[in-house]
Order: C-alpha cells, then sequence, then structure tokens
C-alpha cells in the first residue's frame, strides 16, 4: 500500500527509490499514524478538527506545496468548521483572536523557527490558548513541517534516480 508521503512525492512503488522506501516502511507507517493522530485525534482540545486542517493548509501553502494544501483542504471541506476557512491563507484571518495568535504562531514556526522565543508562548497564553493546545499546535506544525520537507526531498531523490 502506498503511503500519502509516498503519493504526495510521486513515487512509483516499482522504482528504484520506491524499493528503497518499502525497506523504510516502518517509518513511512509511523508518519501515516501522525498524520492521523495530530489532524484527527479522538480529543482535539481546543484545536478542532477543522482548525488542524486550516492550519495545515497554511503552512503547505508557505512552503508552496499545492498537493498538500489541497490534501489537508479536503479534510476542511468536511468540517463543520468553515468559520476557520479564512485561515488557510498565510493573509487570512478569521476574526477571532485565539484562533488567528494560532495561526500567526504556525506561521512563525513554518517561516522562521529559530526565530521562537518564550514570548510568542505568552502571546498565546494571551490570546487565550491554554498550555495542552499550545502543545497541540506545535505537534501539529512539526508533524506538517517534517512532512513538507520529507515529500520534497523524496522528490528530490525521485528526480535523481530518473537522471
Amino acid at each position: 500500500m502506498t503511503t500519502l508521503i509516498e503519493q504526495l512525492a510521486g513515487v512509483a512503488p516499482d522504482s528504484q527509490l520506491g524499493q528503497a522506501l518499502r525497506m523504510r516502511a516502518e517509518v513511512l507507517r509511523l508518519s501515516e499514524a501522525a498524520h492521523d493522530a495530530v489532524l484527527v485525534p479522538r480529543d482535539p482540545g481546543g484545536l478542532s478538527h477543522g482548525l488542524r486542517a486550516a492550519l495545515a493548509a497554511r503552512m503547505c501553502r508557505h512552503v508552496g506545496n499545492d498537493a498538500l494544501v489541497k490534501h489537508y483542504e479536503s479534510y476542511l471541506a468536511h468540517s463543520a468548521d468553515l468559520d476557520v476557512a479564512a485561515l488557510v491563507r498565510p493573509d487570512g484571518i478569521c476574526g477571532e483572536p485565539r484562533q488567528d495568535a494560532m495561526a500567526r504562531h504556525a506561521d512563525m514556526l513554518t517561516c522562521a523557527p529559530r526565530n521562537a522565543t518564550r514570548n510568542d508562548i505568552l502571546t498565546l497564553k494571551a490570546a487565550g490558548v491554554s498550555e495542552p493546545d499550545i502543545v497541540r499546535l506545535s505537534e501539529l506544525a512539526a508533524f506538517v513541517n517534517y512532512q513538507l520537507r520529507v515529500v520534497a526531498g523524496l522528490k528530490l531523490l525521485k528526480d535523481a534516480c530518473l537522471q
């Protein structure tokens, strides 16, 4: 079975890269499990499934991965949280201070993670984001950015194998 990462990178199962990835099937399986855990957890806490999808799409849009943007937007399309749909755009706000603060934080973690400081956490708290939700947001940002990098790396490897 082909994983989402392999599909997005365009890795053919019978290619050299596809065969190499089968040797690392556990890593890809765990990546799929992490995807589900951060995007659609049983207990989403203060980050609804729709908000998670919108923020994930936003992060992917920053990096320019249209396939992942579409993937995450498809989750939003099936969500009752359409009030967060504006957050899929990097400049989008939904007008709810807590969610807008989370969107700005996701932007920073995607575009300039080295700039993150304790003050950024205090800003989230001041906007009403609880500590458990700050952790949830950080997990989401970490996974989506990991996924973006793995897909980009596999695309480079795939292209190198074709030369």
